[in-house]
Formats: structure tokens, sequence, C-alpha cells
């Protein structure tokens, strides 16, 4: 296994579970479960004696690894040298699992509908770009920017309402975009995670060649999790882009007035994604543009920015749901801390967070208290 000659130099100190400020649990599995063997060290050490012998493959074993949501709150907090690796650690054992077969069924299925599909809805091609068709947004031609919008802003209902403020607005702001339609596929961002390096390889591949054949050199995404596959695991398979988070692009062109805005008197709370955030360093962006918005009131979660509390869609659990629901879910208890803030809107940047922090809202019975939206559709609901 890949990194298996820095697997035993984990001491299980337990920084890599907490906040910056070792006041709360941060490992949206271990807060969720409460077992160590969830937790970063806890996960090492099994990986470790699996390597060994010590321990054999088992259906608890692969529900361990396949719960960790990616969200790198690990990474951010561990205070070894090796801490830049640790979710490359949990990718790689995944990867001999996927290559031994030994999956979870939800991981099969995944894996499987991207293979035979291009997409995890099991939905043809033909219906990626129907999101556009009440928009101004056009085919792709020659145009500066693709918009490139993934499979869950394609098909996820939720995430069609988002890509559609989200294309609509760059369109409004003058910029020149367009979209892939049809000839789009999945970026292979969660199919990475889940291990599948094969599969993600072949995806990637192929949007490469798709984006070089038709004279694509910048491209905004609408989810993070795309926007990380490009920014970071494109370049050494031939694939360098000038690649943007849809935020990144709007945050001077709001904060430059470039876009009139009237007064709304919001009380707004961000959740950072961990893909947006952890993995890519971007927080100032997104927060930006909220603070540009006049009468709006932004306030923080009491862990926010490099210390945010992880939604528990990453590393595929949006399509798994191998970390489940239930009142100790991530999503829920993120919503219970939002609510804590006084804010009425939690504001997303990332189409999977809205579909978890939305359902989540509905389960915990606060639809007529706490409203999710994404930051396009905040900015949307104030020009003048």
């Amino acid at each position: 296994m890949k990194y298996a000659d820095i697997v035993h130099r984990c001491f299980r100190c337990g920084y890599c579970k907490f906040t910056g400020d070792y006041t709360d649990f941060n490992c949206p599995a271990y807060r969720k479960f409460r077992f160590e063997t969830y937790s970063p060290g806890g996960r090492m050490w099994l990986i470790r004696g699996w390597l060994n012998g010590e321990i054999k493959n088992s259906e608890r074993f692969q529900e361990i690894l396949f719960s960790c949501a990616t969200c790198a709150n690990c990474v951010e907090h561990c205070v070894f040298t090796f801490s830049e690796d640790l979710v490359n650690i949990f990718i790689a054992a995944r990867e001999e699992l996927v290559a031994e077969g030994l999956i979870p069924p939800q991981v099969r299925d995944y894996l499987k509908a991207i293979h035979v599909n291009g997409n995890p809805y099991k939905l043809p091609a033909a219906e990626r770009g129907k999101w556009a068709a009440e928009t101004p947004v056009e085919p792709y031609r020659d145009q500066e920017y693709l918009f490139y919008v993934g499979c869950v802003g394609s098909y996820d209902e939720r995430a069609v309402k988002m890509a559609r403020a989200v294309g609509t607005l760059l369109m409004k702001a003058g910029l020149s975009i367009g979209i892939l339609g049809e000839k789009e596929t999945c970026d292979g961002n969660e199919v990475r995670a889940m291990g599948e390096s094969g599969l993600f390889e072949q995806l990637a591949e192929q949007n490469i060649r798709t984006f070089h054949d038709m004279g694509v050199k910048k491209i905004i995404t609408l989810d993070p999790h795309a926007y990380n596959a490009f920014k970071n695991d494109y370049p050494p398979l031939g694939g360098e882009f000038e690649v943007f988070h849809y935020t990144q692009i709007l945050a001077p062109v709001i904060g430059g007035r470039r876009i009139l805005l009237k007064e709304c008197p919001l009380t707004v709370t961000y959740h950072d994604p961990c893909y947006l955030g952890r993995h890519n360093k971007e927080y100032e962006a997104p927060r930006s543009i909220l603070k540009a918005i006049p009468g709006l009131e932004l306030t923080e979660m009491e862990r926010n920015s490099e210390n945010a509390f992880c939604c528990g869609g990453g590393g595929g659990n949006f399509f798994t749901d191998i970390l489940g629901k239930g009142e100790e879910s991530p999503a829920r208890l993120r919503v219970r801390e939002a609510l804590d803030t006084g804010a009425g809107v939690i504001a997303v940047a990332c189409p999977q967070c809205a579909k978890m922090l939305e359902d989540a809202v509905k389960s915990e019975g606060l639809e007529d208290r706490l409203k999710v939206m994404d930051i396009a559709e905040i900015v949307t609901g104030c020009l003048s």
C-alpha cells in the first residue's frame, strides 16, 4: 500500500480529532460514533494492524474506512510532519480494498453507476444541460470560461436551483461563460476519494481530452469538489487549466459594485465547505461577497474557517450515507450550531453542503427559523 512506511508513525495523540483550540471534537465520524477506531488516529492503527496481518478485512473495517468524510480536519491539526498525507493514507487503504473487490455495497453501487452512466444518478447524459433551459447560459463554443456544473448540480433537484442561480449571476456580471451540457461527465473527485484510482484516471483523461478539444483554458466550477479535482489532481495527468470556484470570480464583481444591490436586512452565517476551505485554503472569497451586501450581517459559527465542522457529505458519504442520519449526524449538529448564532440563513457555496444541511434543517424541524441558501441565491435576492 502507498504510504505503508508512514502509518506506524502515528502515536494516537488525538490532536487530529479536535478543533485548533481543543474545545470540541471536529472529526465527523468520531463525533458521530464516539469510538476511537473512527478517529483518524484509530484508523491509522487499524490500517497498521491490517497491513501487519494482525486484523482481517471485515464489514466493520470497511465501514470505518469509508465513513471518513475526507474533510481534512486531521490534516489541519495533526502535529506531526506526515500530517499532509493523512487523507491520502486513508484513500490509499480504500484503493487496496477496491482492488481486492472488498468494499461496502453502497460504494460498489456508486462506482458502478459512474462507470456505466457517467453519473451516480443513473440518468442519461442528455439531461445534464436541462438545468440551463430557463437561464441565459449557452453551450460552450469559444467563451472565456467553461462553467462546469458537475453531477450534483446537473441532476439533484436542490443543486439544480443553485446551478441556475450561479449561472444566471455570472451572466449578469457580464462574464463570457458556456457549458458542456451532455458532453460533460463526472469530475471524479469522489471516485478518487473512494479509492477507485483507475476509474478516476479514466474520467480525468476523458475530461482533459474534451477540454483540450474544445479549446478550454479557464474553468469556473459550481462545486468545490470539482474545483479540487481540476486544480490539484488533473495537472499531473496533463490537465493544466486556470481553475476557479465561482465565489472567487464573483467576489471582485460584487466587491467592485459591478452589480447593483439593494439593502438586504439578513442575518447570515456561512458554512465553509471542506474542499474549498481546508483542502484549498479559500476562506475569504465567499465571506467578502456576503460582507459586500448592504444591510447583511455576517455572524460566524463557533467552528469556522480552518476549524469548520464538516456537513458529513465528503469522501463519498453524500452518495453512500455510510456516516448515516440520526440526531448525532454531522449535518444536524452543524445546523444546531448555526441556530446558536441567531442567524436566519445558512449560506453555502457547495451543492453537496446545500442538500445535506437543508435535509438536516427539515429533520431538526427548523424550517420556520433557518433557511439554507447558496451565496449566489442570496445575491440574486438582493439585486436592485
